[in-house]
């Protein structure tokens, strides 16, 4: 446990001596055209080279701008909720040499997190398959709103688009306006299906879509700052939206889906599973086991991407001793996926190589956890043969190729192993005499495996390669 001790110090997965390496950066963050337009657009609310990255804004700004930011978020009016959306995007927004100060971090601006999460859920909530049975709830939001700006509800107030402001005209009128915007939603067929606010038509909906997507990408954005991770990691009703995204990953927006893996990746050092069955105010009923299994699901899904990120995010959450009761049911299934990460079939060598670095690195967590899942790993089928065909090829990472042979050095220190490992008794000799940088770790290996065989079955073994 010595070696997960240092890991879990480090804050990565990998035995990495530095915290682990955020994934990615904020999209269009490595053109300078991109960040020319953003500081452009800045210009009017404060100094763009004084603007700190995800809820870093400057003091001047925030104190001027952050209630009215929340409160537009809240209102669910489009014009309100576009202009608080694109601000916090160029907010977040970050060149990746950008020094930045004088900045207001997350907890000082209240409310504004679970705004956001508000909007992916409003959105969520309409988004359901028409099949689906919803429990009745109440919709608050923009109730007492003529008009709330999406889709085609200003067909409704005639053909010169004048919207008369409550409180400036005859209560008449404004009667007229509601019941015409209650005959056009009448006329969708959603109003069969659903009540409320957000009975909305088809352009609508694409528009709520692209509302809930901006706002995942600003909270993906907030979790690259260290100084937000604790807050977010701790925040129950964040990890449920984001758990529950990926866990619609078939029917869900893939932006969406992503943004929402990549803030997990990012806070997983930190993340508690145990969170989920705590007293925090819960919002979405996501249980440990409900988390575990979104990214299972994930590792079966069809984009390569989202293999590679689901691998390290369990590579990440297994560093935290109190999340292993909520792993270790789920470990033969892990095994099997994360062993054939390791010889993912594709024409794209980057991709097969980002593949084979988080199957290794998580593998490298688990085989440190008990002897259980030593046990489970070596019993893998093709487990052994291509760790070594990482070391082999080798990998163009070298701390990849180092892990894989601590892997098999962590298998062969459990006696009901040995059998199994003396099979592959001449490849371990061929390193030990053609690689010098893993000779040690191989020698090691051969001696276990030689030198106190398990039964005389395991010496015929190694010798005819049975």
């Amino acid at each position: 446990m010595q070696k997960r001790e240092q890991n879990k110090s480090s804050g990565g997965g990998g035995g990495a001596s530095q915290p682990p390496a955020k994934r990615g950066r904020p999209f269009g963050s490595g053109g300078n055209s991109a960040a020319a337009a953003a500081a452009s657009t800045a210009d009017t609310a404060a100094p763009s080279t004084l603007l700190g990255p995800s809820l870093h804004v400057h003091s001047s700004f925030a104190d001027q701008n952050n209630k009215r930011i929340v409160l537009a978020l809240q209102s669910g009016l489009k014009s309100e909720l576009t202009w608080a959306l694109n601000t916090l995007t160029l907010l977040s927004f970050k060149e990746k040499d950008d020094m930045r100060k004088d900045a207001t971090p997350l907890a000082k601006i209240p409310g504004l997190l679970d705004a956001l999460l508000s909007v992916i859920d409003d959105w969520r909530d309409i988004a359901l398959p028409k099949e689906h049975v919803k429990a009745p709830r109440v919709r608050t939001l923009g109730a007492n709103l003529v008009v709330t700006g999406f889709g085609n509800e200003y067909e409704a107030l005639g053909s010169n688009g004048n919207v008369p402001h409550p409180g400036l005209g005859s209560g008449t009128q404004e009667a007229l306006v509601l019941s015409a915007v209650t005959k056009l939603r009448a006329s969708s067929e959603w109003c069969h299906d659903e009540d409320g606010l957000f009975n909305l038509d088809e352009e609508g909906r694409a528009e709520r879509q692209q509302c809930a997507v901006a706002a995942s990408n600003i909270i993906r954005n907030f979790s690259f700052m260290p100084e937000n991770e604790v807050i977010m990691a701790q925040h129950r009703h964040c990890l449920e939206t984001v758990f529950q995204c990926i866990e619609d990953y078939v029917s869900e927006d893939e932006e969406l889906v992503t943004n929402s893996l990549e803030t997990l990746v990012n806070l997983a050092p930190l993340l508690d599973l145990g969170i989920f069955s705590s007293s925090k105010p819960s919002y979405i009923k996501i249980t440990g086991k409900r988390a575990v299994q979104a990214i299972i699901g994930m590792l079966g899904s069809v984009v390569k991407t989202w293999h590679c990120a689901a691998a390290e995010l369990l590579g990440r959450l297994v560093i935290n001793p109190d999340n292993e009761p909520f792993l270790l049911p789920f470990v033969p299934q892990i095994h099997k996926r994360l062993v054939d990460l390791m010889s993912l079939p594709s024409v794209d060598a980057q991709t097969v190589h980002g593949a084979q670095a988080a199957a290794v690195g998580a593998l490298y967590n688990l085989a440190e956890v008990n002897m259980d899942c030593r046990l489970k790993l070596a019993s893998e089928r093709w487990a052994i043969d291509r760790l070594l065909k990482v070391i082999k090829q080798p990998h163009p990472v070298p701390e990849v190729c180092r892990k894989a042979a601590m892997i098999l050095e962590s298998l062969v220190s459990e006696p009901q192993n040995r059998a199994l490992l003396l099979a592959y008794e001449n490849a371990f000799a061929e390193i030990v005499f053609s690689d010098a940088r893993y000779s040690d770790t191989f020698a090691r290996i051969l001696y276990e495996v030689t030198s106190r065989p398990n039964h005389k079955v395991a010496a015929a073994r190694g010798v005819w390669g049975m």
